[in-house]
């Protein structure tokens, strides 16, 4: 059954895929001034491109959460929004101040920028990931908490069930945690120690039960499998999350200052993460082997698919290949780490988002359940595309990180950064002739919903 407040996810998600194009926009200028260093200099200096990269990749994933949570909890909870005027409200509130930080990135030097925004009030910019000015800080928790109690009061009042409150579990995580950004010690140690609390708290922990419940709620639909199977799976993918993720943290607090029992804590409970997105590979597959029909939105199934597999070699396989102690030693910071955290982004979280828009904007459009056969395999190519693509980038920036790391930290007589930059210039060419692959899969994924003379779809 669908519920007319579901259409408040459409803009959500329509702004999140716009976005997800101007992160990989700025990530090709990045990659081509690596290897060319004026490039748009001083227009777009790479700091600042750096900052738009990154800042834009955690926006539009929040704007895809939530445009998930919107579709997704009035349908598990069998009732309308609770508010579906304040969903749409707080949609333009954060828009808005998301395109003035990036102009302001873009148009105003970053110290300017601090105290425009009043920075010296209360001090928490100049953070890596946490760039925003404290005005935008504030901004995204106002939202963030209407956003939290127009779903909580939905949830309360109509069924509950496993995925719902899962979801509403690392909706409430992601708001707690990123409370610790507008906490900024002048002891570098203590600053480093919270600082994980948002970053590694958010992709280790709390947004992997966004992904389960994400991912849960895509194989009902595409399966039609017993929805107690799948709850009992999401369970134990869910503690094993939590238990390897929030101890994990440790294997950030090796070289920052903090007691040497992190070591070995974060050491063990961070060879222990890929577990759960192992366990996500056998879910997925499983629920598809065991599915009772066949769903006509074969696109949305592959996305389903594809997301615990990319999300085991990203996080878990390229994770567990630097996280033991003695060779984070050596990685830390380098081009291994780049090549962890491009495929584990998109493996975990850019992937299930786009697998919900799959799923749901059909039906948003006012198809059955599926765009037509031609968009479809549009849709498909554009699948590979990307994946393939964020295979090789992953695979190049492995290579550069591993000279790197010879070159740079292990051979005997060590050679400077910028000099090691030039040996592994070839490496990030390749990674933009790959990322240029990533971008038209990105062209045909858009393109797939503007591709017209599609018949509706009904579900067999």
């Amino acid at each position: 059954m669908q519920y007319s407040s579901q259409a408040v996810a459409k803009p959500y998600f329509i702004t999140a895929i716009a976005l997800f194009a101007g992160q990989t926009l700025f990530g090709l200028i990045m990659g081509l001034q690596y290897v060319w260093g004026d490039f748009l200099f001083p227009e777009i200096p790479f700091n600042v491109a750096r900052m738009v990269h990154t800042n834009l990749l955690i926006v539009w994933l929040l704007f895809g959460f939530m445009g998930a949570a919107y579709y997704m909890v009035p349908e598990e909870s069998e009732t309308e929004l609770a508010s579906p005027k304040l969903a749409r409200v707080l949609f333009w509130i954060f828009l808005t101040a998301g395109v003035l930080t990036i102009l302001g990135y873009l148009l105003v030097p970053y110290a300017g920028l601090a105290r425009l925004t009043g920075n010296d009030l209360l001090p928490t910019m100049g953070r890596e990931f946490l760039e925003q000015p404290t005005i935008t800080k504030i901004g995204i928790v106002i939202v963030v908490l209407g956003f939290l109690y127009n779903i909580s009061l939905t949830v309360l009042r109509g069924r509950k069930t496993v995925i719902s409150l899962v979801l509403l579990l690392g909706l409430w995580g992601l708001a707690v945690f990123f409370l610790f950004s507008f906490y900024n010690p002048d002891n570098l140690v203590l600053d480093k120690y919270y600082w994980w609390w948002v970053v590694h708290l958010w992709v280790e922990g709390v947004w992997e039960l966004i992904l389960g419940s994400l991912l849960a709620f895509v194989l009902i639909k595409v399966t039609g499998v017993d929805r107690e199977i799948i709850e009992k799976w999401l369970y134990v993918i869910i503690a094993m999350t939590l238990i390897t993720g929030i101890i994990g943290t440790g294997h950030h607090y090796y070289w920052i200052g903090t007691p040497d029992y992190w070591q070995w804590l974060g050491s063990v409970f961070s060879a222990l993460e890929p577990i759960p997105f192992f366990m996500m590979v056998i879910f997925a597959f499983n629920m598809v082997n065991r599915r009772r029909r066949e769903h006509p939105n074969k696109a949305a199934t592959l996305w389903a698919l594809g997301t615990p597999v990319m999300a085991f070699l990203g996080a878990g396989v390229w994770g567990f290949m630097h996280t033991l102690a003695p060779v984070n030693y050596y990685t830390h910071g380098t081009q291994i780490t780049a090549a962890h955290g491009h495929m584990a982004f998109y493996g975990a979280y850019v992937m299930v988002v786009l697998a919900i828009i799959s799923y749901a904007m059909p039906i948003l459009r006012g198809r059955a359940a599926a765009n037509g056969p031609r968009a479809q395999v549009m849709e498909m190519w554009s699948f590979w595309l990307m994946t393939v693509a964020m295979v090789f980038i992953t695979l190049f920036l492995t290579g550069a990180g591993i000279l790197q790391v010879w070159l740079q930290r292990v051979a005997e007589d060590p050679q400077p950064f910028m000099v090691v930059q030039e040996k592994v210039a070839l490496f990030y060419w390749m990674r933009e002739v790959a990322g240029l692959f990533f971008l038209l899969g990105l062209v045909l994924y858009i393109a797939s919903f503007f591709t017209r003379g599609e018949e509706e779809t009904a579900i067999a």
